[in-house]
This record gives structure tokens, sequence and C-alpha cells, in this order.
């Protein structure tokens, strides 16, 4: 039933029935999203910390004190320094990435505590080994597997897609050699290298997508070998509607896999949320308008103006939910009658 829901919701995206609404305002660089109940769970990057934000559009702070930090604690006693995104496993608990601690953290939201479970010291170090070893260069983003068995990791710092075994607690490198470059379609992934990963998403499929903010591209690795789907590798807009490979990107910087198989894109620079079909291998833009602005909420999704979106995201419902960072908001769009 959520799938079919979900599946229903995307189908009106680009449609005429849907609306945006205001889902929270006056937030300090609102990020990664996540999902709690009905609760929309909100990594606060310029605020160093993650909130909840009701139906109502109350929000309320779970962790963080406002300020950069390092501490593990309960609540506001506990700091983050630039998280960048969530990730939630099937207990309820939630991994974030602490961007600019160089930390993976995580967060029971019952209890309010945050604690870190590797990384602090700016480095590269413990393939193979325990991941409360590992050193890390910028985690900017982190996925469970929809299994809840394995947690991916974008070390964008050392140009690298990590896993760690969540049974085990292991961590191993399985995409990007550690060089800047644009790895060749067809090779295996750990081989390769890679520009600058800022998001990673695994899907039910087995896949994995990549996608690089100054490689301006979505790649996806399969059985192993990586290959780019989206984005000619040059900074641009233009593709719509078309084939994804001659499509531009410019500084895109997240993802969502959504449960038809279809990959949501923040493109970030391009003020917009993209919409890319394996399938059909075609993208189109969902919302915005391509140019920076501040649209007003109630119109249709694609003539909202955003500024530097950050994550996009559905909830259970198939309603999605975007963070226009630099206008300091959080989106939403849901149909206003659904006819299907």
């Amino acid at each position: 039933m959520r799938t079919l829901m979900c599946l229903l919701a995307l189908a009106g995206l680009a449609g005429g029935a849907e609306k945006t609404e205001l889902a929270a305002d006056g937030l300090k660089e609102p990020f990664g999203l996540a999902f709690l109940g009905k609760d929309v769970m909100l990594t606060d990057y310029g605020g160093h910390r993650v909130i909840l934000i009701s139906p109502e559009g109350k929000t309320t702070v779970l962790v963080g004190g406002g300020k950069a930090g390092m501490a593990d604690g309960v609540g506001e006693a506990a700091s983050l320094n630039g998280p960048h995104n969530l990730s939630m496993l099937p207990d309820g608990r939630v991994y974030i990435a602490d961007t600019m601690g160089h930390r993976l953290r995580l967060l029971d939201p019952k209890s309010k505590l945050l604690t870190t479970v590797g990384g602090g010291e700016k480095g590269f170090a413990g393939d193979g080994g325990p991941v409360s070893q590992a050193k890390f260069d910028q985690l900017y983003h982190v996925a469970v597997s929809p299994k809840g068995d394995v947690l991916f990791i974008c070390d964008l710092g050392n140009r690298r897609i990590r896993q760690v075994e969540l049974t085990k607690f292991t961590i191993t490198t399985v995409a990007g050699n550690g060089k800047k470059g644009v790895p060749v379609d067809g090779e295996p992934a750990v081989d390769q290298p890679l520009v600058d990963p800022r998001a990673v998403e695994p899907d039910a499929k087995g896949r994995l997508w990549i996608l690089e903010r100054g490689g301006h591209a979505l790649r996806v690795v399969e059985n192993g070998k990586i290959r780019t789907v989206a984005g000619t590798g040059q900074a641009g807009f233009a593709g719509d509607d078309g084939p994804a490979l001659k499509a531009k990107l410019n500084g895109p910087k997240n993802l969502f896999v959504t449960p038809a198989g279809t990959v949501l894109i923040a493109d970030t620079e391009n003020h917009c949320i993209r919409e890319y079909d394996p399938t059909t291998q075609t993208i189109k833009r969902v919302m915005g308008t391509g140019k920076s602005g501040k649209g007003e909420a109630g119109g249709l999704p694609t003539e909202t103006a955003l500024k530097r979106p950050h994550a996009v995201a559905l909830d259970a419902t198939g309603t999605m939910y975007v963070s226009d960072s630099d206008n300091g908001r959080v989106l939403k769009v849901a149909k206003n009658e659904r006819k299907e």
C-alpha cells in the first residue's frame, strides 16, 4: 500500500492538480531530510542541529545547541559541526553525516542521545576494520540500504563511497580510488576515480546511485561496475524531457530513489528538482523554475522559484519535501485532488 501511494503521488508531481505548501520557515540552511512518523526530521546545517518539523510547521530541536562542536550527549547538550544529511534505520535510530566534524554520528530520537560511531580526526583510514577506527574527510551523505543491513557513506574529501556492514560494523570502499577524475563506463567502481561525490543512495535492485557536484553528473554502480547515466560533465541547464546523457546539471547535491525506481535530484545551482528515469533514460524538471528566487507557496511546483535546494525526499504518503536551503525553508508538494 505504501509503495502504491508513493507511485500515485509521484505520477502527479509534474501534473496539474498539485501545489506547493510551506512546511517550515526561518531555518538556518536546511539540508538533509528524513521522516519520523508524521514529522519531518531535518539537518539544519547552518544551525548545527537536527530538528523535527510537525505537520503544523512547529520546529523542535532534537539535538544540537546551535554552535559547532563535537560533544556526544543528550539533546541540546550535544553538538554537531555542519551536518549535511541523515538516514534512518528500521528501528528508528538515525545515522548522521557530521560533515565538518568528519564524524559518523548516531542519534536515538526517543532519548535524544547522540553518540560518535567513527571518525573525528580528518584523514583516510580503517578500510577492512571496525568503523570505530575509521577516518573520514567530510562525510557529506549517509544512506541505509532498503533492508537496513548496510550503511553507505559519501566520503567527499577522500573521493570514495564507503560502506559499513551493520551486522559486523566493518568498513570498506565500494567506489572510488581516491583520485580525482571522471570514471570510465563499465570499469570496476573501486578502481575508478571520482570527481567529488556529494550523495549516494542504494535502491531495491542492488544498484548504487552516486551524485557528483563538480562532476555535474549522476552515476550508477551495478554489479560492481560504474557508469554515467545523466549529465555531460559540464555545468549548465539544458536537456529536460530528453536523453539524460545529453542534459546538463549544475552542482547537484542530493538525490532520492523513489519507489518507482526513478531518481529525484536536487540540482542545486540550477535551483530546481529534476527526475531521472532509468527505464527511458530521460530527465525532467519537477520543481523550481531553473532561476534563483523565492516563489510563494500555493502555486505549481515548476512555477515556484527555489534558491539552492539541497535535499529532496518523499514521505510514506508520496508527498515530496524539498529543502529550499538559501531561502531558509522547507516546501512540500501534495495533490489537491487525486483522481487516479
